[in-house]
């Protein structure tokens, strides 16, 4: 599969919306929610206002379409850890999933913000969402965790 990692450009941030639905985890014999889920406040502050100090995005081209991202921000979400470390979120498009782009996504954006001096980012993940093993694969440790997920620190 041939595909470009690369910065997203200021005219693009209008679609993570569109990736932060395809991140929510839906469990195997459920619906998808409704698209206007992403609405809601604990979910909106992931993209609201993208482009300030500690936004930092990625995306994977495929053949001219962006058909994955992962994302970053300092921001008070479920895996937040302190406001020094930056928060991830990532999707792909369902048919791109199982081929390497989210691991090479998570990858350079680790790279990427280990040479900008950060110490260490951190997610919060459902225990039964497939991407939590691809997370630990990249460098991810459980450090916490509730009856539904684990919250995850990669430190940089």
């Amino acid at each position: 599969m041939d595909y470009k990692i690369r910065e997203i450009r200021k005219n693009e941030y209008s679609i993570l919306s569109e990736f932060l639905y395809e991140a929510i985890f839906i469990p195997e014999g459920m619906d998808k929610p409704p698209k206007y889920i992403i609405e809601q406040p604990e979910l909106q502050v992931y993209i609201e206002d993208f482009g300030k100090k500690d936004d930092w995005c990625f995306v994977a081209e495929i053949n001219g379409k962006i058909e994955g991202a992962v994302w970053v921000r300092i921001m008070d979400d479920y895996g937040h850890i302190d406001d020094e470390t930056p928060s991830f979120a990532m999707s792909l498009h369902e048919e791109y999933r199982n081929m390497g782009i989210g691991t090479a996504l998570m990858r350079d954006m680790l790279e990427f913000l280990k040479n900008k001096g950060y110490k260490q980012t951190s997610l919060s993940v459902q225990k039964a969402n497939y991407a939590a093993r691809m997370y630990q694969k990249v460098g991810f440790e459980v450090i916490d965790e509730n009856e539904e997920e684990y919250i995850m620190v990669c430190r940089l």
